[in-house]
């Protein structure tokens, strides 16, 4: 009876990774399937548990981190999160301390402020680190610095 229960277990814990997608369930259930198997090799109970959980955890800490490194890695950013990186341009200058900026992304005007507390004028090129509310927090672009730095 008790092999019964690990498949029940089993078969709970794939439709919880199915329903998640986040690769916390699979690994307990590969463990329900060693204890079913020790189930029906006539284990007892205690061994059975013991198995599920060793044959869990070693699952977990041996193939998780594989396993995260190729699962989405096609991943497409979407919203907000796929504005980080991006370049923008300063249509009002970016003063943290008296809370005001401004700048120009994809065609959208957005509140700006900077990373480090740099006041930045319009017309500049930043880079977007982070996005806090509605806010992007940016700073001044590598290329942007290079280019005046030759200038001068």
């Amino acid at each position: 009876m008790e092999s019964y229960y690990w498949l029940i277990i089993m078969a709970v814990l794939i439709l919880l990774e199915i329903i998640t997608l986040g690769l916390t369930t699979i690994w307990f259930a590969f463990g329900a399937l060693a204890a079913f198997i020790a189930s029906l090799c006539g284990a007892d109970l205690i061994l059975q548990i013991i198995v599920f959980f060793v044959i869990s955890l070693i699952t977990l800490i041996f193939t998780r981190p594989f396993a995260l490194k190729y699962f989405n890695k096609d991943r497409i950013r979407t919203n907000a999160e796929s504005l980080i990186g991006e370049k923008a341009r300063v249509v009002e200058r970016i003063d943290n301390i008296n809370a005001s900026g401004r700048v120009m992304l994809n065609g959208q005007e957005w509140m700006a402020r900077t990373s480090d507390g740099d006041i930045i004028d319009a017309g500049r090129t930043v880079t977007v680190n982070s996005i806090s509310g509605v806010k992007l927090i940016v700073s001044l672009s590598d290329k942007t610095a290079e280019r005046e730095g030759n200038n001068d």
